[in-house]
């Protein structure tokens, strides 16, 4: 980041949680933001960075079309391509660091093994967290199996802390559950340091004139402001299922979101889809915290987290 474009850090919007120190509570969700667009988005001081999620070798992801507009969201069905994690050491990993902000490393695989690989193979690197994405409803092999399996879950965050070089280690859960506290307790259990809630929505569009599927896979996760009900309650719920704090992430695009999800007792948000529209989101909306701050009355974000009114 260039000096000159950077403001001044407003203490008030630090936060620190599950072995994080943040800068304020805002990160880009994975794979919705990278360093190719530091320069475009004028970027201001982030929380945290979030790489795209790697996994052991070579991916090209899944066949187009990849995303499809839909009303107050997207659908998308990238299939996480990635150049693997020998690359990704190598090429990809220096560029997150040098955005001057703790880099959230993203973590997948096709198998419990995969993800114990790689991150063995990355524990000697640079970076501030893993985040283990068990959540993407994209990926062949029933992608969802290990995230909504708690046995499975519970394999792959047991190994993946006893790999993480000392570093917290964040579980990315899936919504397309019928019991978020089930999966949240077992990765809790299996020594997760924070939870990120939660990844995009199954579902699908047609492209009604040709009678298909508008994405080359037929399905694909739902994002964006239409998710951010039921990803609120999601959040509301986790937060009372267990000790470690929560990430929230689904449909934030402005400081009053993030303002209602620290009320329900998420500790950060992640912003995705907002990002693919208007690149500088994220910064807009550290810049508008601090007053957003003053008009609820409170001197930090810390003194918003949890202030739900019981009905």
């Amino acid at each position: 980041m260039n000096g000159d474009r950077t403001p001044a850090i407003d203490n008030r919007l630090e936060v620190s949680a599950g072995g994080l120190r943040l800068a304020n509570p805002v990160m880009p969700a994975s794979g919705c933001f990278g360093p190719e667009l530091a320069d475009v988005a004028r970027l201001g001081p982030l929380g945290a960075v979030v790489t795209k999620t790697v996994f052991r070798g070579v991916r090209s992801g899944n066949p187009a079309h990849r995303l499809a507009e839909v009303a107050s969201g997207m659908l998308n069905s990238v299939g996480i391509p990635s150049l693997g994690v020998h690359r990704f050491r190598r090429e990809i990993l220096p560029s997150y660091r040098r955005l001057g902000a703790p880099v959230i490393v993203s973590i997948g695989g096709l198998s419990v093994q995969d993800y114990w690989d790689v991150a063995e193979e990355l524990a000697d690197e640079e970076f501030a967290a893993f985040e283990v994405n068990v959540s993407c409803p994209n990926l062949e092999h029933n992608g969802l199996e290990i995230g909504s399996t708690p046995r499975e879950l519970e394999r792959v965050t047991r190994g993946v802390r006893e790999r993480a070089g000392g570093r917290p280690v964040i579980v990315k859960l899936t919504p397309n559950v019928s019991s978020i506290g089930l999966i949240a307790r077992a990765a809790e259990a299996a020594g997760a340091d924070l939870l990120t809630v939660a990844n995009t929505y199954l579902g699908m569009s047609v492209d009604l004139p040709d009678r298909r599927a508008t994405l080359g896979s037929t399905t694909g996760g739902l994002s964006g402001p239409s998710v951010k009900p039921l990803v609120m309650r999601l959040v509301w719920q986790t937060v009372r299922e267990v000790g470690i704090p929560v990430i929230a992430c689904g449909g934030a695009c402005t400081a009053e979101d993030v303002a209602e999800y620290l009320v329900v007792g998420a500790v950060a948000v992640q912003v995705g889809t907002a990002n693919f529209t208007q690149p500088t989101t994220m910064s807009e909306i550290v810049a508008a915290l601090p007053a957003t701050l003053d008009r609820l009355g409170a001197r930090t974000v810390s003194d918003l987290v949890g202030t739900l009114v019981s009905a």
